[in-house]
């Protein structure tokens, strides 16, 4: 029988790890260490291949879903936990018993603009959203499918309201504006 495809959210600190730490990274992969929570880690065991998985900014401004990844390895032990000069080090775990796993991510996609908590808040269809649960504060958690796609209109929907401003505006001008001024990227590749 084929295996149905399951959908995941996981937190990170841009400031430690964004979507665009993630861009930078060989092959727009990385491996998802440092989970310290039963139930966080149990959520990383039960990852398949090809699943796809939110990237959400916690403790950054505004706290937002900014794109997609997927899975692109299973669990594995995580030997960041018997490094002892990691920060995730824990005295408990060894190779011979690894406790704490982790899964290998590649970015699919980040979206136009980030889907701040506050307007998924706003979504009747997320209501019940593990999330959006008062006190929820796992950095692994899973999705329903109707959650996850609805995140995806949203942020397409999000991309597609700002072009068809820009169209009708376009439309009406009298005289070209001169095109933004790009500015450089300030994130770094930082290691998680």
């Amino acid at each position: 029988m084929p295996k149905f495809k399951s959908y995941w959210l996981v937190k990170t600190e841009p400031d430690c790890f964004s979507i665009q730490d993630l861009a930078a990274s060989p092959r727009k992969t990385t491996c998802w260490d440092g989970v310290r929570n039963y139930l966080a880690r149990n959520y990383m065991r039960a990852m398949q291949l090809g699943d796809e998985v939110l990237f959400y900014h916690s403790n950054a401004d505004p706290l937002a879903i900014v794109g997609v990844t997927a899975v692109v390895r299973q669990a594995y032990p995580d030997p960041t936990a018997w490094d002892s000069t990691n920060d995730h080090h824990d005295a408990k775990a060894s190779p011979d018993n690894p406790i704490w796993d982790m899964v290998d991510l590649r970015l699919e996609e980040i979206f136009p603009a980030p889907l701040p908590l506050d307007r998924l808040r706003e979504e009747p269809r997320l209501a019940k959203m593990e999330l959006l649960r008062r006190g929820s504060r796992l950095s692994v958690q899973p999705v329903t499918e109707a959650e996850f796609q609805t995140i995806e209109e949203m942020a397409h929907a999000e991309k597609a309201a700002p072009a068809a401003k820009k169209q009708s505006t376009a439309s009406n001008r009298k005289k070209p504006r001169a095109p933004a001024v790009k500015k450089k990227p300030t994130h770094t590749n930082l290691k998680r």
